[in-house]
Order: structure tokens, then sequence, then C-alpha cells
């Protein structure tokens, strides 16, 4: 399938010149020819019973129903005779003699805008011959380490590949060769395309950048030809990098995730056209491709093996250090006040990306702009944290009075339980105003990263996710809505202890669905067990939730004065801080 699109129009040009050719000739209605002599003849001894008149030509019928056509020299001194036998006559003008390329005037248009388009869209295709788009980006010092911050392991297990792009003599003089291709795995928002530039600006070298779908079409073959193509230019530019972003669009295990088994799939002949190039770089050829994905537990495995990409970087989440340095990144230009430390920032931000971080800074200075203050103040990126973290304040929202008392109350209960089990993290905020589906919001911030979860962590956070709806029972004595949500995360936890950390006593440390090995999480699949284990595993669960519950209402029925004075100072303020959770604690105590 080399040039589908040109023979494509080759013969549907020569299907339509000919219908053309065709239709002109067929225009006219052929009818056997009589001499005029004849047909005056005819017309005398009645044998004539209609005529057609066009133009000098008559289309006659005779009386037996057969037609035939003639030529008169003067139709004007036939007319009377013609009237004198009352013969039916017609008449019609003469038509419009078209000469051939005349009449084939609008399909030759047609194919010539066929062929034009075919051509412009062949011109705009990756990896087509011609393609001018195809060029390497010259990021050469305008994106480099200094750019990237919080993965310092990862820098200095690509530095080697920088080096190797700087002077490729100083590693292959003792007969060594650096890995053709480096895979940056990671959850999205981590970093890796700005590392990949990186690398590249570091190295001052050429930099293509493609997606992986860019190499998916509908047609078998286009995609490999891409790759072919892509390869031919890297090498021209030799030493350059070709960055593939969500490589898994293309290099997805052959035979799974519904791919078909045979060889004539598209997304199979461009995986393989993809194992090909990278097995057929020469030692000289200083070309590294560098390829990101969030899902590596889906790829080839031949994509994986020594020789393509064999060098594999992990970039998960930073960790608070590393929040500091991207912070500080982040605002280098932007004005920031006195009151705000990066360390604070950091401190507060668990869990967050590289890309959370930037979008913190940058909805931080867009509130700081919008209130006209010169510079982002400690309040702006609390506010801006909220919004990413919550959703935007709902401030049109009405809520009846006896509404919002309960979810004072609610939160309440979420609050004081935190602030008296040992093992939960410390209370950062408490809001009763609505943000995004929430009524109300308790906010935890822990003291350091956590990597890993001791069962007494798990169970008081199941027993603060119960809070809530234990202080409603023993407030109002009945139970909402409100705690749709801190049931579903309670039992998700509980489910997880039993079924995949072997938390539970009675179902031992075994692992009853199988772990996720991506990035991106989702739903998890049991395995296969018995029905008698399954019902062990439901009640595992359902001890878990209810000797948590127990508990919960221990802790509360035993701070009532604690739990009405902080819900009457939610109604009051609707926002309150953890210090401000404490001063009443002890005025409470």
């Amino acid at each position: 399938m080399k040039y589908p699109i040109r023979n494509g129009v080759i013969v549907l040009g020569v299907l339509l010149i000919g219908l053309g050719i065709y239709s002109s000739w067929s225009m006219e209605k052929r009818l056997p020819p009589v001499d005029y002599t004849t047909f005056l003849a005819q017309l005398r001894s009645d044998e004539v019973k209609g005529v057609e008149i066009i133009g000098n030509k008559i289309n006659a019928t005779d009386k037996y129903g057969q037609q035939f056509q003639t030529f008169s020299p003067d139709i004007k001194q036939l007319l009377p005779k013609l009237e004198e036998g009352n013969i039916t006559i017609r008449a019609r003008p003469e038509p419009k003699s078209f000469g051939f390329f005349e009449s084939t005037l609008p399909l030759l248009i047609i194919i010539g805008a066929w062929m034009y388009w075919s051509r412009k869209s062949k011109q705009h295709e990756p990896g087509m011959k011609g393609k001018d788009s195809l060029v390497p980006q010259d990021i050469a010092g305008k994106v480099t380490f200094a750019d990237v911050a919080g993965i310092d392991e990862a820098i200095e297990e690509l530095m080697e590949t920088v080096d190797f792009l700087r002077d490729s003599s100083r590693f292959t003089r003792l007969g060594g060769r650096i890995p053709k291709g480096v895979l940056l795995q990671g959850p999205p928002g981590t970093g890796k395309t700005l590392l990949a530039k990186a690398i590249a600006g570091e190295a001052g070298v050429p930099f293509f950048s493609l997606s992986g779908s860019d190499f998916v079409e509908m047609y078998v073959g286009v995609g490999a030809s891409r790759v072919r193509h892509l390869f031919e230019q890297a090498k021209k530019h030799s030493p350059c990098i070709i960055f593939i972003d969500e490589i898994d669009a293309v290099g997805r295990s052959r035979g799974a995730g519904g791919m078909s088994q045979g060889g004539g799939d598209e997304r199979e002949q461009t995986l393989n056209a993809l194992l090909v190039e990278m097995d057929g770089f020469q030692s000289n050829e200083t070309v590294i491709i560098v390829a990101a994905t969030n899902r590596p537990d889906i790829l080839d495995p031949a994509l994986l093996r020594p020789g393509r990409f064999d060098r594999q970087v992990t970039i998960l989440p930073p960790d608070v250090k590393g929040r500091a340095m991207i912070l500080a990144v982040h605002a280098r230009n932007i004005t920031m006040g006195k009151d705000v430390t990066m360390d604070m920032v950091a401190k507060t931000t668990p869990g967050f990306t590289g890309a959370d971080l930037a979008n913190l800074i940058n909805e931080a200075a867009l509130m700081a702009a919008r209130k006209g203050k010169d510079q982002v103040e400690l309040e702006d990126v609390e506010e801006a944290k909220d919004k990413i973290l919550m959703g935007a304040e709902r401030k049109g929202m009405v809520i009846r009075d006896d509404e919002k008392k309960v979810t004072a109350y609610h939160e309440a209960g979420h609050a004081i339980v935190a602030m008296l089990l040992p093992e939960a993290d410390p209370v950062h905020k408490i809001t009763i105003i609505p943000r995004g589906r929430a009524m109300g919001v308790t906010q935890q911030v822990p003291l350091d990263d956590r990597h890993s979860y001791s069962r007494e962590y798990l169970m008081d956070r199941i027993k603060i996710l119960l809070g809530g709806r234990t202080a409603e029972e023993i407030v109002f004595n009945r139970f909402t809505t409100g705690a749709s949500n801190d049931l579903q995360v309670a039992t998700d936890i509980a489910t997880r202890m039993v079924c995949e950390w072997g938390m539970s006593p009675v179902m031992g440390p075994r692992a009853y669905v199988t772990a996720d090995k991506g990035f991106l999480g989702g739903s998890q699949q049991r395995l296969n067990y018995s029905e008698a284990t399954g019902q062990l595993i439901d009640g595992e669960i359902n001890k878990i939730i209810e000797d948590c519950l127990q508990e919960t209402m221990i802790i509360l029925q035993g701070k009532d004065d604690f739990l009405h004075n902080l819900s009457q100072h939610l109604l009051e303020k609707e926002t309150i801080n953890g210090d401000e959770v404490g001063e009443i604690m002890k005025a409470s105590a």
C-alpha cells in the first residue's frame, strides 16, 4: 500500500472520463436512418403515423409502430404536407452540440480538485513523503534541568544520556554502547514531557516530539510508514532525541486490549515497524528514543527488552522537599508576599504532582490579581488550594438553617474524632461553605509524607469518616445523605484491608484481588475463590466497620460540650483552622 491515494485517483479518473465519453456518445437517441425520398413516399401512402422534428432531423413512427430517422432539406415546405395527412407533429429545438472536452470538463474539474486535496493531505500526514511539518524543535538552552525540580534521582540517571549526546566517543571508545531507549513512567503530571525536553535542552540537540496516537490510522500500513519516515529524519539530524508521548497508544501488548490477532491490524503493524526500527540503529547513530507512559503494565514485552527501551525511569509524585523546590521554580516570575514560604505550602500539599503545584501557583496569582493586589499572599494560596481540592465556593447556594446546622455538627464530628485519635493526621481546616458537591469539608494535613500505612492508622481513618454520621445520630437521632461519600471511602478502605493488604486475622496474609500495575488506579478485580471464602470476606469487612463505628460512638458521647461548642463556632464563622479547633477543645475540657 505504497501509493493508495494516487492509485485510487487514477482509477477513478479513468472511470469518470469513460463515463463522460459514453454520456457524450449516448446523448442523442440513435434510430435506423432512412433517406428523405423513402420518407416522402411513405408519407404519400399514409404509412407515417407521427413525427418529431428536431431542427432538420425528423424522428418518425410508421403505422406499424416502427421508428426511423431522416433529414429534411426544408422543414417549412414539409409542414403543409404533414398537416394535410393529419400526422401527429411534435417539435423541440435542436440541442447544443458539446465536444468531448466540453462534456467532460466538470468531471475533469472534480478530478483535479480531488488530486489537489489528496496531495495536500499527504503533505500534512506525519511520516509521509513530502511532509514539511516533521521538523525537529530547537530547544537548546530553552528548557534545561534547572526547570525541572523535585526529581533529582531521575535527573542523575539521565545525565549519562546527556553526556552521550554531547560526546558519544567518550563512551564508545571502549566498545560500550548507550541505551537506545529511555522509558519515563509515572502518574500524570509528574513532569515526564518536561524532563524529555530538558534532556534535549541540556545536550543541545534537535528534539522530535510526537504522540503515540499520531501513528495510528484507519488504513493499514500508514502508521508503519510514518514510523519509518520519522527514523529516517532523525538519522539525518543525528545526534538528536525522538520523544514519543503516551507510547501505550501504539505500544500496547499484541493480542491484548481488544487488538486483533492477525498481522493486518494497523496498531500491530505500527508496533512491529517501531520494533524493527529500534533494532536497526547502528552503533555510530547517536539517536536516543525517549518515551513516556502512565501505563507501563500494558506495554508489549518486546518493547521493554534490552536493546530497545532497556532503561526505565520511574517518576513519582515529589516528597515535601521536592514540592518546595517545584514551587520555587514556578514562583520565580511571580511576586510572592513575605508571609508565603514554599516549605510551608509544600507541607500542606501532600500528594500534589508537579502539574498540580504549577496550577496552584497560577490560581493563586490569578486570585490575587482579581482582588487588585500587588503580590500573592498566603490567603490567596490557601484559597487556590481549597479550590483545587474541594472545588469553587457555591456562594449563591441557598441553604436552610436546619441543613446548615446538620452540616456543622457533621463536620464537627469528623474533626473531634480526628483530634482525639493518636494515629490521625492533624486537622488543618474545617468549613461548612458548600464547595463542589460537598456541603462541608474537614481537611487534614499529615505532618510527613506517608508511603505505607499501619492497620491502626487505617482503622483510625475509618473512625474519622464515620464521625460525621455518628454526630448526627447523637444530636438529632437521625441520619442524612451527607455521609454518602464517607461510607463509600470507609467501605473501600475496609475492603482493601481484608482483600489486598492481609490485615484480617481471620482471612490471613492473602490477597483476594489483582493489584493494578499502572499509575492510573481504577477498580480492582477479585480473584477466584469459593462462596464460603466470599462470605468470610464480607463478614470481616462488616466487622471492621462495626468495630470502628462503636468506638467512634464512645469517643463522641464523652465529648458533648466539645461537639456543641465547635458546631456553634462553625455556624458563626463558617470556616475555622486547626489552631482554633485546639483552642475550642481546651475551653471545652
